[in-house]
């Protein structure tokens, strides 16, 4: 019977934790879909580094180019979408209790939204366009909090949950 609770345990908790990252991956989405102007400027201040501490060595390496930067948001937007998908199909997943299934989905999902906020926003976006510079366009706290709730998660995914088969 303990086996069992712990089992049903782990499983709800890698479902709602699942489910809680593709919820706020799909309002994230959304938001910038819907407001697009909004992070449209975030990610143009950025990327021109116009309120960084413009140092000749670093600022050779803005982009100042809009439709680049445009580009660069809308492709931004485009990986937040997919991983709210890929996140909502591995809590679809889960919650078909296809364990294999909604480990490798949920997975893929986590990873995408790590590597967003970690490769694209903490080292791209914080070290490369110096946005730690910025007091009014310093995204780091936030992408920071994703980033570590995604491997929060993605750990608790992948707790050793025992079964016997994939629908258990």
């Amino acid at each position: 019977m303990a086996t069992t609770t712990s089992r049903s345990a782990l499983h709800l908790t890698a479902t709602l934790l699942t489910a809680t990252v593709a919820l706020y991956m799909t309002l994230v989405a959304f938001g910038n879909i819907t407001d697009f102007g909004t992070n449209q400027q975030f990610v143009r201040h950025v990327l021109a580094m116009d309120t960084t501490f413009k140092d000749d060595d670093l600022m050779w390496r803005a982009i100042t180019n809009e439709g680049v930067q445009d580009a660069a948001y809308v492709a931004i937007i485009v990986w937040e979408t997919v991983a709210a998908l890929v996140l909502l199909y591995g809590t679809w997943l889960w919650a078909r209790r296809d364990h294999v299934g909604a480990r490798r989905v949920s997975t893929y999902g986590l990873l995408m939204v790590m590597l967003l906020f970690g490769a694209g926003f903490i080292a791209i976006g914080g070290e490369w366009f110096a946005m730690w510079q910025s007091g009014d366009w310093n995204g780091l706290d936030a992408a920071t909090r994703a980033f570590l709730f995604s491997g929060v998660v993605l750990v608790a995914v992948h707790l050793p949950m025992k079964q016997t088969d994939s629908t258990t």
